[in-house]
């Protein structure tokens, strides 16, 4: 092979794997509800509120890093959310279920709004909210990274450890 068809090959493989790293960091992702691939059981994970009843996928993005990411959670039914924060500002929607959300630093069903699917709904960062369901909820939230949560009485926070 002569050096200038060396450097013909050499610009080719080049050009192949700068096109798939740009591809690969394009972000372009398409899934379909029957798509998603939920955790066998209860999953925490950064910016979530750690109990047992709430299995968490992570869509898009990391939590616990700089940048925009996507959840979705999964509650089981009749499970009850203490009040608790997040440092970073999320939006979200209800995908399936009636999700019973309200603010404030105490666990208050009387303060509490019934989300049917579609409803739309604001975590502000630093500001307390709780909620629970009747039936299985998946929330979608979106938010700018890093996250975390922080209960409002450390008693009430699952993760908790003894």
């Amino acid at each position: 092979m002569t050096a200038e068809n060396q450097k013909a090959v050499l610009v080719a493989i080049l050009a192949v794997g700068i096109g798939a790293a740009v591809w690969a960091q394009s972000g372009e992702q398409r899934l379909a509800p029957n798509e998603f691939r939920w955790p066998i059981a209860g999953t925490g994970g950064v910016g979530t509120s750690g109990a047992a009843a709430v299995q968490t996928l992570v869509v898009k993005g990391d939590p616990s890093k700089p940048g925009l990411y996507t959840i979705r959670l999964r509650i089981a039914p009749n499970t009850r959310i203490q009040a608790h924060s997040h440092p970073d500002d999320r939006v979200a929607l209800v995908v399936s279920g009636t999700w019973y959300f309200g603010y404030g630093r105490e666990f208050n069903e009387a303060g509490m709004k019934a989300l049917p699917p579609g409803s739309f709904y604001t975590e502000p960062p630093g500001i307390d909210h709780f909620a629970m369901t009747r039936e299985e909820v998946v929330v979608q939230i979106t938010g700018v990274g890093p996250s975390g949560t922080t209960y409002f009485d450390p008693q009430n926070d699952p993760t908790r450890r003894p």
